[in-house]
């Protein structure tokens, strides 16, 4: 399955790429608001309003991406109307995502090292717990958008849902969280243009998108999860009709797809 989802999304960004970097040119000026602009605002009050203003468009601006690359997902595509319809729509998500990020960036930068100057095994400990939930919350709140524009359900509700995604898929969490991490840097070597922030979130959505198919056969299948508490997913037969539609290609295939 993960080697599938690897290459799904290769093939889905591939075909997508200028779409992919317009709208990776588009976080990056996002980017610019809470980065650059407050620097040049004389007045301090100003300049913080800016700033998290700013902080708070770049989440609002991923949830539309999101809402946006699910089509790729799909085997469909989207346009800049889509794109701009999906603002709207991804408003809510957006601005508590960013506000669970910022209680993740305090923890980050003021709890775990109040806790660890307290210079005690009970700071010690506290900071330790602070840090695993930190890291636990990160990797959780990974599919914050890709719940969002999957199951379309209220902001609230996505974050029970991360959680359960986690605890019950802990091992797929973990490579989709270092599977991110990878992608970021390479997109930073990149300057944020491939794959980006809507490369990885492309990434995350065919991932749900095929984690659920789990949930769906779990549903029509219910006496596979009472014979068992961790019944055994049959991926290949989940997976046959999207890896006949997704196809093989070849080195040529990618080059000069039109001579094919």
């Amino acid at each position: 399955m993960i080697g599938f989802l690897i290459k799904k999304t290769f093939f889905d960004l591939w075909d997508n790429m200028l779409r992919i970097v317009l709208v990776n040119l588009g976080f990056i000026v996002s980017l610019t608001i809470p980065v650059l602009i407050p620097g040049i605002i004389p007045v301090p009050a100003l300049s913080i309003a800016v700033a998290v203003m700013g902080v708070v468009w770049c989440f609002v601006y991923l949830a539309a991406t999101a809402l946006s690359v699910k089509a790729l997902s799909d085997y469909g595509m989207f346009g800049f109307a889509d794109f701009f319809r999906n603002i709207k729509a991804g408003l809510p998500a957006g601005i508590i995502m960013s506000l669970i990020a910022c209680a993740l960036f305090i923890m980050a930068r003021f709890a775990i090292p109040f806790y660890l100057s307290m210079n005690s095994i009970i700071g010690l400990i506290l900071g330790g717990v602070i840090f695993w939930t930190l890291i636990l919350s990160l990797i959780s709140f990974q599919f914050f958008f890709a719940i969002r524009a999957r199951l379309d359900t209220k902001s609230f509700k996505i974050i029970k849902k991360c959680f359960i995604i986690f605890f019950d898929n802990a091992g797929f969490s973990f490579f989709s969280f270092l599977y991110t991490i990878a992608t970021l840097i390479l997109s930073i070597m990149l300057a944020l243009l491939l794959p980006g922030p809507a490369g990885m979130l492309l990434f995350l959505d065919e991932a749900m998108r095929l984690r659920l198919l789990k949930y769906d056969w779990l549903e029509a299948n219910p006496e596979a999860v009472a014979a068992s508490k961790r019944p055994v997913i049959p991926w290949d037969v989940l997976l046959i009709e999207e890896r006949d539609k997704t196809g093989t290609r070849t080195f040529r295939n990618f080059i000069f797809p039109w001579k094919d």
